[in-house]
């Protein structure tokens, strides 16, 4: 399992409280695909996307094309609101 950064690990308690997941957050590795390993779907996607824009004003939109890639993983998807969060 790789190391998380602090912020990864509590963008992962967020999305197993956002989504009652029956995992732990320090379960999942940041590189495992939030897809394929932990079964998510669209309709998660866009509840974490609506919990990420309320808690770190980042707004992820269901049409950016980059979404494959910014919900890849738990590294991507922190990176990502790092990189665009309000400061």
């Amino acid at each position: 399992m790789n190391q998380k950064t602090a912020f990864e690990s509590e963008l992962a308690v967020l999305i197993v409280d956002t989504l009652n997941l029956e995992i732990k957050p320090e379960e999942i590795d940041p590189a495992q695909s939030l897809f394929t390993d932990l079964g998510l779907d669209s309709l998660d996607v866009l509840e974490i996307a609506l919990t990420v824009s309320k808690k770190y004003g980042v707004k992820l939109r269901s049409d950016d094309e980059k979404n494959a890639h910014i919900f890849s993983s738990l590294h991507a998807l922190a990176s990502h609101i790092d990189q665009h969060r309000a400061k």
